[in-house]
């Protein structure tokens, strides 16, 4: 709705559309029936989109209408590629019952039609013999399976089957190219990303990367176009197909070897070099050896090893030691014959300075060789992408432009996910993020990382281009008299310009009764403030520096008094599980409650790490902190001008004797409520609650007695508030 709307010419057609003259016979048919009501809906959330004073408005009416048409039997719902085709399928519909009123004899003209239709031949050959058919088509699918960018996908989806059969005379073969005769304004690509896995027996989503451009020329698809189309094709193949090959030559380069492990080729020759020029520096086994001997088996490296062979050890050279000693360093040697003289570092044993002189020529000017083949052949590859990307840039084949206007994202699986759009403004010249009511400025950079794929689990479903050279797509309208442009409400037709002002009016209404409930708890809150409480310890401060949050509304209504004594008894079960230790908590109360509460395990599967555990011990803690406390004040004898109901719905439920689970999940609410995310701890404590309340099934908790509980505590502090605020204005006469 949001991508049409921005389409200033789709908005005209909208919110102009005239019901036929003869609605009240109406309908006639089904289609008449559901499309004129649409239509009416449709104008009234366009003329609010155009003219509210509201942030956002609610598009329900609409799209319940719509919503009818997608049940099937079984109930499930479409896919929203589904939604878009229903959509124009209505929109069709509605505004040929309208052409048809208008027509003069003449064949009626639907502007939908116009607007988003266009038509293709396709040109094939069915077991040998040809056939041509024209087709009209809306939105253009698009497999994204196995490509990477837009016009790969185009070109697939262009030509089916073997493409070469077509311009042979005798061929049993089969196939067929489409050529596009007709572009429609705004051509809308959907890109299919979901397929089914038979082996798993549910759909998937692919989440491979596909680029598309802002701008896309489509002269290529034209029917006009056809045979220079070919031959440039013809030429593309031929290309890849030499491009395969110097990738394969370059790849041997830059991939030497049989094994497993391979290295560029112009390494492996420099390893060669430096191999020949290492000068062999030799040592003996037994040199090396002990050089990592210890102290007392040192053998005086002077001594050459035939020395020490022929003379044994000396009693003057090494030291009388224990057997073991001597038998380490000597006996390996001893017994079995020394080998020859083995160098440091691998090196030639033996060369002449003409060999080497030779060896190293060869591999200096292989080397070389080896670089300028490896750069000649990068060079070449480059200039053929080069070649293959500036194939169609020529003049004749920038003629078609579409321009991209919205991109329509998916972020998730098959299953389940989020929508967002991307739209262009036309006058601003950036791009616009609508995600729900939220609606931002955003940049081309984000876009791509949403929207292309392969980042996350984000991308593209559906792509809407529009006609670059059709200005009156996007033109504002202006006034015929004045020459000035019409903005805002003057766009609008009487009827619609009035159903906004009415609807203006309850906004301002809705503003007032919202401002006077403010004041009024404002009031409340103040009269409630004088009531004096018991002393409570103070909550532990807030840290200078720590980022404020936003107070939401929660389920049991919780006050800053309240939130005040969640923090408390948190940080009051922190602090003693700090004083105990780790090894300490494992004989806590909360710690065997824990052993013995399966929800809880649940919440801590696959994430069993004894931070959680420690964290969900603090939460119990808390709990029986809270409650005892409460317990605690629900038994006391208030002071005469206090009332501890007043503090706690818990201290009301005590006193009234209601059921545990609604004192329990009262409790939970209390420690999972939002407002208390501003605190790394307490967070995670109010993630325990959650978990927990979420694991809670549906009897073990009557909702609807639990609802009456808090209706009738909210009665109770109403009633308490209307009496004070009564008794201070009879005091105040």
């Amino acid at each position: 709705f949001q991508s049409l709307f921005n389409l200033l010419e789709f908005r005209r057609l909208v919110l102009n559309f005239n019901p036929p003259a003869n609605a009240q016979d109406l309908p006639r048919n089904q289609k008449e029936h559901r499309n004129l009501p649409f239509m009416r809906e449709l104008r009234y959330l366009f003329a609010l989109l155009v003219g509210s004073k509201r942030k956002y408005v609610d598009p329900s009416r609409a799209v319940e209408i719509l919503k009818d048409a997608f049940k099937s039997n079984d109930s499930q719902q479409q896919d929203v590629s589904e939604f878009t085709h229903k959509l124009l399928d209505w929109l069709e519909d509605a505004f040929q019952i309208k052409a048809e009123e208008e027509r003069d004899g003449e064949k009626p003209k639907n502007p939908m039609v116009e607007l988003f239709y266009g038509r293709f031949l396709a040109v094939g050959v069915l077991e040998g013999k040809k056939f041509e058919n024209t087709e009209m088509f809306g939105q253009y699918p698009l497999q994204v399976n196995g490509f990477k960018d837009l016009h790969e996908c185009l070109e697939a989806a262009m030509i089916e089957g073997e493409i070469e059969s077509l311009h042979s005379e005798n061929s049993a073969k089969s196939g067929q190219e489409h050529w596009f005769t007709e572009l429609p304004p705004v051509l809308t690509f959907e890109l299919s990303r979901f397929e089914f896995n038979q082996a798993l027996g549910r759909p998937e989503k692919i989440h491979n990367k596909l680029e598309f451009p802002p701008i896309l020329y489509l002269d290529r698809y034209m029917h006009k176009n056809r045979e220079i189309t070919r031959i440039k094709r013809d030429e593309i193949k031929r290309l890849k197909e030499y491009l395969t090959v110097l990738q394969q030559r370059l790849e041997r380069y830059l991939s030497y070897g049989s094994g497993p492990k391979r290295f560029p080729l112009v390494d492996v020759l420099q390893y060669a070099l430096e191999f020949a020029s290492s000068k062999p520096v030799c040592t003996s086994p037994v040199d090396d050896l002990g050089a990592s001997a210890p102290a007392s088996g040192t053998l005086p490296p002077q001594i050459p090893p035939s020395t020490i062979e022929q003379q044994g050890p000396s009693s003057s050279d090494v030291p009388s030691t224990s057997p073991v000693q001597r038998s380490v360093i000597h006996k390996p040697f001893t017994q079995s014959r020394i080998p020859p003289d083995l160098p440091m570092h691998p090196a030639p044993r033996h060369i002449t300075e003409e060999e080497l002189s030779v060896l190293e020529g060869c591999l200096h000017r292989w080397r070389t060789e080896v670089e300028n083949d490896t750069r000649d052949l990068q060079e070449s590859i480059s200039r053929i992408h080069r070649t293959i990307e500036l194939m169609y840039s020529d003049k004749t084949m920038v003629q078609v432009p579409y321009r991209l206007h919205a991109v329509l994202v998916h972020e998730g699986q098959a299953n389940a996910g989020h929508y967002w759009a991307y739209i262009y403004d036309h006058h601003q010249n950036r791009w616009m993020k609508y995600n729900d009511i939220s609606v931002t400025k955003s940049t081309w950079e984000e876009l791509e990382r949403d929207s292309f794929g392969g980042y996350r689990n984000a991308s593209a479903y559906c792509l809407m281009y529009i006609n670059d050279k059709e200005q009156y797509l996007i033109q504002e309208e202006f006034n015929k008299e004045t020459g000035q442009m019409l903005v805002g409400m003057d766009t609008l037709p009487s009827d619609l310009r009035d159903y906004v002002k009415e609807d203006n009016k309850r906004f301002e209404k809705e503003l007032e009764e919202w401002d006077a409930e403010l004041a009024q708890k404002a009031q409340q809150e103040k009269l409630l403030s004088q009531i004096p409480r018991a002393p409570a310890p103070s909550p532990a401060p807030v840290q200078a520096g720590e980022p404020e949050y936003l107070e939401q509304p929660s389920r049991t209504d919780i006050s800053k008094h309240l939130k005040e004594d969640s923090v408390q008894a948190i940080n009051k079960a922190l602090a003693e599980q700090e004083d105990r230790g780790p090894e300490a908590i494992m004989d806590t109360v909360a710690f065997k409650m824990l052993m013995i509460d399966c929800t809880l395990l649940h919440y801590l599967k696959g994430n069993r790490t004894l931070r959680n555990v420690l964290n969900i011990c603090a939460f119990l803690s808390a709990i029986k902190l809270e409650y005892t406390r409460l317990l605690k004040l629900a038994q006391e004898d208030p002071p005469p001008e206090c009332d501890y109901r007043l503090r706690h719905a818990i201290v009301y439920f005590i006193q009234n004797q209601a059921p545990k689970k609604i004192i329990e999940r009262t409790l939970l609410e209390q420690f999972g409520d939002h407002n208390l995310s501003f605190d790394e701890r307490c967070r995670n404590i109010m993630k325990v609650a959650q978990a927990k309340l979420e694991m809670i099934k549906p009897d073990e908790v009557n909702m609807e007695e639990y609802e009456r509980w808090h209706q009738d505590y909210r009665h109770f502090r109403e009633t308490t508030m209307f009496l004070m605020v009564g008794l201070e204005f009879f005091q105040k006469k």
